[in-house]
């Protein structure tokens, strides 16, 4: 199994990613993102905000299970990161991830 954690900082290190929730919501609504990953204590209405345009654009949303000061760390960061845009994965394996959890759930949904 790949892990998130994982994924998300090599994608940081090889890929092109966009700190802040303000570049996710611009990158949501015009589409450009490959992936928006939105910390669990990201602003309720920042993150419905940025749901909402994900969904209207089609791209996909990982809430990540922890606060924005872990994902900060995660990203190697020091400060809060309350969300961020993955524009290109580089080397990492986190669209994989997310196509495998949608297999996933499309499998539970059926059962």
């Amino acid at each position: 199994m790949i892990n998130i954690d994982k994924a998300i900082a090599t994608a940081v290190k090889t890929g092109k990613v966009l700190f802040g929730a303000n570049h996710a919501i611009r990158s949501a609504r015009t589409g450009k993102a490959k992936l928006i990953v939105v910390a669990e204590n990201c602003p309720s209405n920042v993150k419905s905000d940025i749901e909402y345009y994900c969904k209207l654009s089609n791209v996909p949303i990982i809430i990540y299970k922890g606060t924005s000061i872990d994902l900060g760390l995660l990203c190697g960061k020091p400060f809060v990161v309350s969300a961020l845009t993955i524009r290109d994965p580089g080397d990492s394996d986190i669209l994989k991830i997310l196509k495998a959890s949608e297999v996933a759930e499309f499998m539970e949904e059926t059962e």
